[in-house]
């Protein structure tokens, strides 16, 4: 994989982060264990970050994409 396509992939990734600034996901968890007898929850996760994230990775992949190697 070249410069310039590893750049055009970080710029794509750097957009994406951009654009959504998180996700959810759900995980079970056992509430009560009593022998033979299981209690067990779906508990929601959020993973968070700043826009300010994807805009640097966005900066960083033009960088890449524009210092790749001409032919």
């Amino acid at each position: 994989m070249n410069a310039k396509t590893t750049g055009l992939v970080i710029v794509l990734i750097g957009l994406l982060m951009t654009l959504y600034t998180g996700f959810e996901y759900v995980t079970r968890e056992k509430v009560v264990d009593l022998g033979s007898i299981e209690i067990t929850a779906d508990k929601e996760h959020t993973a968070n970050w700043s826009p300010f994230i994807g805009i640097g990775i966005l900066a960083i992949g033009g960088i890449v994409f524009l210092s790749g190697r001409k032919k």
